[in-house]
């Protein structure tokens, strides 16, 4: 399967912060050094480049080759994914495509975006999705708060919903930045289910910690094929075993369930590829923008039923160390979520899991890791684009 013939050599992410002195191309660099370090490869052997979404581009048309010139890169292929949080996922495997096509040996798959500091500014606002401003995005909705607000609303009222199971999660994730040098300085502190209860209401019922807090930063990964890994002598990569990607879930329908995601499609295919089930997850690293999306995931997943989410947090162990371990980094709730670029952050710690090198935070099963992602969450009509990504320790 191509798939399973690409080989992520090696993997790097700058520290997340508030707000950098630097700018994206200053950060994607240092990606790219740190990469040609880990990995003995030369910038010369890089012939591909796949970029993630960056709001930082500022409207760029030509994002991939401004990169580029930026990097000093000449490429035979370069691309730039516009699928918001399923970005990084989704470059992964479209740099694999690519190798495999023979369009480039060597992909850097970077991630970086810097909204909040120095750079290239975002330019206005584009208007997504036509029904957005007429149907989902009434005036005073207050952007994905709003929508994730309503969306709890709804499941709460159809299955019923325990706030602490959610206060869990954040708690759990926030433990795990505090072992994250790379996790924004301000996040590292502990919290505990009664300071997530206690936080200050955002979008009725969206708490203050439900969300991700807007940073800059980068990561990234350096890909190729088993043959060449094995050519250049790298005794130890990761592969991509399963991948499934599902965009405008149920969108011929006039009325839809809006706490179902396309993650139960992507999902299944991802697991038959990979020929696993949710049972022989080893860990979980789930796009997390609010709490509530990763319970939702764990159920469209098959982790547990659907209206079962609330139970199955309290029944499950997520620490590093326990039955299932969650977002080992702090995921981008707790490490800050680097603009469009923050779905690298799990996928990157995925990679860091499967390599072993996550120090205290290391998790003793890496059979294998599961990253997903969310690009978009237009409240009524699901979710843009669902990704789950499946990735194993070469064997």
């Amino acid at each position: 399967m191509a798939l399973r013939d690409a080989a992520i050599v090696g993997f790097a992410e700058t520290e997340i912060v508030e707000s950098s002195d630097k700018d994206v191309f200053q950060l994607g660099a240092e990606v790219m050094e740190t990469l040609l370090d880990r990995t003995g490869f030369e910038k010369g052997e890089i012939d591909g480049l796949v970029l993630s979404s960056a709001t930082s581009a500022g409207g760029n048309a030509f994002w991939s080759q401004s990169t580029a010139d930026h990097l000093g890169l000449e490429l035979d292929f370069c691309q730039t994914v516009d699928l918001g949080g399923c970005s990084p996922s989704g470059a992964l495997v479209r740099a694999a495509g690519a190798i495999e096509l023979g369009m480039c040996t060597n992909a850097l798959v970077l991630f970086a975006d810097c909204p909040i500091g120095s750079g290239v500014r975002a330019g206005p606002a584009m208007r997504t999705r036509s029904f957005l401003g007429e149907w989902t995005a009434p005036q005073g909705l207050m952007g994905p708060p709003g929508a994730f607000g309503f969306l709890t609303r709804r499941y709460e009222h159809l299955f019923g919903l325990r706030y602490e199971s959610l206060g869990k999660l954040a708690a759990t994730q926030r433990s795990h930045a505090i072992l994250n040098d790379n996790a924004c300085a301000k996040l590292r502190k502990p919290i505990t289910v009664a300071d997530y209860m206690n936080s200050r209401m955002i979008s009725d019922p969206i708490r203050l910690l439900d969300c991700v807090m807007p940073c800059d930063g980068a990561s990234g990964l350096l890909v190729t094929s088993r043959k060449t890994a094995k050519a250049k002598g790298i005794a130890r990569f990761v592969v991509p075993t399963g991948y499934g990607e599902r965009t405008n879930f149920r969108e011929g329908e006039s009325i839809v369930d809006v706490t179902e995601t396309g993650h139960s499609v992507a999902g299944a295919r991802a697991f038959k590829q990979a020929g696993i089930t949710a049972k022989d997850v080893a860990s979980f690293h789930p796009y997390d923008d609010f709490i509530v999306a990763i319970m939702l995931q764990l159920e469209m997943l098959g982790f547990c039923k659907r209206g079962q989410g609330s139970d199955f947090i309290q029944e499950t162990d997520f620490l590093f160390s326990g039955d299932l371990p969650l977002n080992t980094g702090g995921g981008q709730i707790s490490a800050g979520q680097a603009g469009l670029a923050g779905g690298g952050t799990n996928l990157v710690e995925a990679v860091r899991q499967l390599f072993g090198e996550a120090g205290a935070r290391q998790v003793k099963n890496t059979a294998n890791a599961v990253v997903t992602g969310i690009g978009e969450i237009p409240y009524a009509r699901n979710w843009g684009t669902s990704t789950v990504l499946v990735l194993t320790p070469d064997a």
